[in-house]
């Protein structure tokens, strides 16, 4: 039966690499290959070995796709090699006409198909599973299940009905096939591996929660768009929490917006700041219930170690950068200014 892994077991005589009862002519072993392997092609030919197949099966399935000569060879080779018990399941994508060698090697350590999908930062989790659906064809609504599943928030110890803001953006490499569990459980994990112990201490210091930073970091993401503004942009709403003001923070009200309409508005009006719901931090003072996106690491590190500045306001210009003000006044001459640029610009 094709199991996980395979461990060779000893001789009895201190626990040794296993012997063959009898030698084999390396005339024997050369005849073998040279039995056992097709023509060369140079194509990828993609082979799924189920959980549980016996070699005789495995054997069979290479056959179908042109990766054997003989059946038999191909057999007798695996077994002297000592591979026909060592196959581990799963996609390959094996180079046709390789040879019987090349292919049993594949096959034993295991190096099956990849899938390679780059989770950009700021996205929320139906964005997220939209991404999945496109790019690995996993259906969108079971990415979601599977981001709601109380077990891994309870692993996870995320006090939240879904692990939006814990399944860290990074580009990631997925054994084929890949599966909505597969792909949540590996973000989250990702997210774990990733947090720094130390960082538990500095919470201390703030007197926040882990809960609390994520939300305050999936903040900074959705407005940063330059990596030298996110401590800032940090700084300004630690500043504004501090003094109890409303954060007033555009991505909470596209997060509020999206989870009620279903989409994302690229562009805020005057009647999105009104929206009941208690993300808006337009009208609810203080964090919203939870992250509004996935932040990345470096907003995350924003988040715990804001700058010290004294701005409470600030603006986006045409290029993405903020212009920082102390006072509503000056603010809202930086408004003033930053349209007259918007209006310039070609």
């Amino acid at each position: 039966m094709i199991r996980q892994g395979y461990r060779e077991r000893g001789t009895g005589n201190g626990g040794g690499r296993a012997r063959s009862l009898f030698p084999i002519p390396r005339s024997l072993i050369a005849l073998l290959l040279a039995c056992a392997s097709p023509e060369p092609g140079g194509e990828l030919v993609r082979v799924t070995i189920p959980p549980g197949s016996g070699f005789r099966a495995v054997t069979d399935t290479l056959a179908a796709h042109g990766l054997t000569g003989s059946r038999l060879w191909f057999r007798v080779l695996a077994r002297v090699r000592g591979i026909d018990r060592a196959v581990k399941a799963g996609v390959y994508d094996l180079p046709a006409g390789a040879g019987a060698w090349v292919v049993l090697d594949q096959l034993q350590q295991g190096k099956v198909a990849m899938a390679r999908l780059t989770v950009p930062e700021g996205l929320t989790l139906v964005e997220l599973a939209s991404l999945a659906d496109a790019r690995l064809d996993i259906p969108a609504d079971s990415v979601l299940a599977q981001a709601r599943d109380s077990g891994r928030l309870r692993q996870l110890a995320v006090a939240a009905p879904t692990l939006e803001g814990y399944l860290l953006p990074e580009t990631y490499n997925l054994p084929l096939p890949v599966t909505a569990d597969g792909l949540v459980q590996a973000m989250a994990d990702e997210f774990t591996r990733r947090w720094n112990p130390a960082w538990d201490r500095r919470l201390d210091s703030l007197h926040m929660t882990r809960a609390e930073l994520i939300t305050l970091a999936s903040i900074v993401e959705g407005e940063a768009r330059h990596d030298d503004e996110r401590a800032t942009i940090a700084g300004v709403y630690t500043n504004r929490l501090r003094r109890g003001m409303l954060l007033q923070a555009d991505p909470t009200v596209q997060y509020a917006v999206q989870v009620a309409r279903g989409e994302r508005k690229p562009r805020l009006f005057f009647k999105d700041l009104e929206i009941d719901s208690p993300y808006n931090t337009y009208v609810h003072a203080g964090l919203p219930p939870g992250p509004v996106n996935s932040p990345g690491l470096k907003s995350i590190q924003a988040a715990l170690y804001p700058t010290d500045v004294p701005y409470l306001y600030f603006v986006a210009g045409p290029d993405g950068h903020h212009v920082f003000s102390r006072t509503l006044a000056e603010h809202n001459h930086a408004i003033m200014q930053v349209r007259r640029l918007a209006g310039s610009a070609p």
